[in-house]
């Protein structure tokens, strides 16, 4: 949520600007979100409201008494406010709530959650076979004489990647929503991005779901370098930037590139085309079988790696000595991979990279230095242990300043807004979800680049974007919004609207409101536009 006088303080600017190319960027997209809010308050509103909202004050028991720095951390660890966290974190405090948090039990998801998951196939993924399909059906069809039938299998066999696409995020979403572990959803989300993959390529789309299961939720508090070997073993990952194809005389480039520029040490930090050219020499032979094991010479078979889909097959691997980072790798087969990541992520660039990344997630667009040094020292110390290195972020007093101050991308905003809306309740479809989220352009495994969503306020803040927000405001104001209408076709399991002007709202968020706020929803002419305003105002697009 937004600091009350910075924001009164930025349309005090607003009025005074000789134009809107002198107005900063912050001023402009509070600008966006203020005259929204003015845009739609064509009358003062009646006592329905506010009628509604003392009732439900009066008649609420009280949350934690939290202080807004309190409230804006909570937000900023979370994907936004429930009455869940919020009694949480009063009965915890701050230190012991983080580390609840860095330390998640196994999650207990809402039954009615817990058991759409369990429903979907991509819970019961088996990869290996799936991309045996895959490729036997493709055989298939590629031999069938071209006509309607050929079509019509081709449209089948991309149908069911698309479900199975979809299944992974019908399957991440709620986990998002209502996962008491807060802080390991949002670090999925994250890691997810930073290894980022694309579903529509190959066939990805079969891969997502085990890919965000196997490869990065076991991980993301653990150590970075097993984070990084976990990605690097999935297929999704090797099909989607081609390392199946690398194999000795036939180098591939494309991994090894976005591996060490992307996922460990970032642009400028001091390594050579040459260093891109040997660490993908090392990867050659690392690829996909969904298939028999290929027969290998007697010298071979001991050197031979296979884990589901994954594969290190020596007949394709380039064994002859290499030089990374300055240090010397000899011919060893599966044994030089993990060493090269050892050697890469052991590097002071990779612990500031990752640092960096880190604090312009959770921080600011622009990370104070002294933070991201002290981050990474914790990276350092403790060989890349990302809890660490979390812990050390999360309660700095840089972190402290910088509450209120970051603009949430779409994610966090969709999210946000149906945990403070429907409060645990559960939803039964999250299709609207899902296409709120491609409409705001950050769908999950949607990018079609490696470098991942951008985690900054520029990119996010247009007024499309603003005006979009708006409008999911008013859906999920409003009405269900096709979130309690059954996937199958059968009729809504619930209707109307929720009832914001609840305990959650006057205990952690009322008393935080601007003035500019306030009167827009003293403005409202019912709850449903009352509810409007209020998540699409600035204190719900900024944390």
């Amino acid at each position: 949520m937004s600091n009350p006088a910075r924001i009164h303080c930025d349309t005090a600017v607003l009025s005074r600007a000789p134009g809107r190319g002198y107005l900063p960027w912050r001023s402009r997209v509070l600008a966006a979100l203020m005259l929204l809010l003015a845009a739609a308050c064509t009358t003062p509103g009646g006592s329905g409201a506010n009628g509604a909202a003392s009732g439900s004050r009066a008649a609420s028991a009280a949350l934690p008494v939290l202080h807004r720095e309190d409230v804006l951390w909570l937000d900023r660890v979370s994907f936004g406010l429930d009455s869940a966290s919020v009694a949480d974190y009063g009965r915890l405090g701050r230190e012991r709530f983080l580390q609840r948090q860095l330390h998640p039990q196994q999650p207990q998801l809402p039954a009615p959650i817990a058991a759409q998951i369990d429903a979907l196939e991509v819970t019961h993924a088996d990869p290996q076979r799936w991309l045996a399909d895959v490729n036997a059906q493709r055989k298939i069809i590629n031999a069938m004489p071209d006509g309607a039938d050929k079509v019509q299998a081709r449209k089948a066999l991309n149908d069911r990647g698309n479900r199975l696409a979809y299944e992974a995020a019908r399957r991440d979403l709620p986990r998002a929503v209502y996962s008491p572990a807060q802080l390991q959803e949002q670090m999925v989300w994250f890691w997810l991005n930073h290894f980022s993959v694309f579903q529509y390529k190959a066939n990805l789309r079969w891969l997502v779901g085990d890919y965000e299961e196997r490869a990065i939720r076991p991980q993301v508090f653990g150590h970075f370098r097993d984070l990084v070997m976990a990605t690097l073993e999935h297929p999704a990952m090797l099909q989607y930037l081609d390392n199946n194809q690398n194999a000795a005389g036939h180098i591939n480039e494309n991994y090894a590139r976005e591996l060490m520029e992307l996922h460990t040490l970032g642009v400028g930090s001091g390594y050579s085309q040459q260093d891109v050219q040997n660490l993908a020499r090392v990867l050659t032979g690392v690829g996909i079988n969904a298939g028999d094991a290929p027969h290998l010479k007697p010298e071979w078979q001991r050197l031979y790696v296979r884990h589901g889909a994954f594969e290190f097959n020596p007949a394709r691997h380039d064994f002859g000595a290499k030089t990374l980072l300055g240090h010397p790798i000899q011919g060893q087969g599966f044994d030089e991979v993990q060493q090269a990541v050892a050697l890469i992520v052991a590097q002071p660039a990779c612990a500031s990279f990752v640092s960096r990344q880190l604090a312009t997630y959770f921080v600011a667009d622009n990370p104070p230095p002294a933070l991201v040094e002290r981050m990474a020292q914790t990276f350092m110390h403790t060989d890349g242990d990302i809890a660490a290195v979390l812990h050390t972020m999360l309660l700095s007093r840089e972190i402290n300043a910088a509450l209120g101050a970051k603009f949430k991308d779409p994610t966090r905003f969709v999210v946000s807004a149906l945990r403070f809306a429907y409060d645990g309740k559960p939803i039964y479809n999250t299709r609207p979800m899902l296409n709120w989220l491609n409409g705001l352009g950050e769908g999950p495994h949607s990018h079609q680049t490696p470098d991942g969503y951008p985690l900054t306020e520029l990119n996010w803040a247009s007024s499309g974007q603003m005006s979009r927000r708006f409008e999911i405001a008013r859906a999920i104001g409003s009405g269900n919004a096709g979130l309690f209408d059954p996937e199958d076709g059968e009729a809504a399991t619930a209707a109307g609207f929720p009832q914001l002007s609840n305990r959650l709202y006057f205990e952690a968020v009322e008393p935080f409101l601007a003035a500019h706020t306030k009167d827009a929803l003293n403005r409202a002419n019912s709850q449903q536009e009352w509810n409007t305003f209020l998540l699409a105002a600035p204190e719900f697009n900024f944390e």
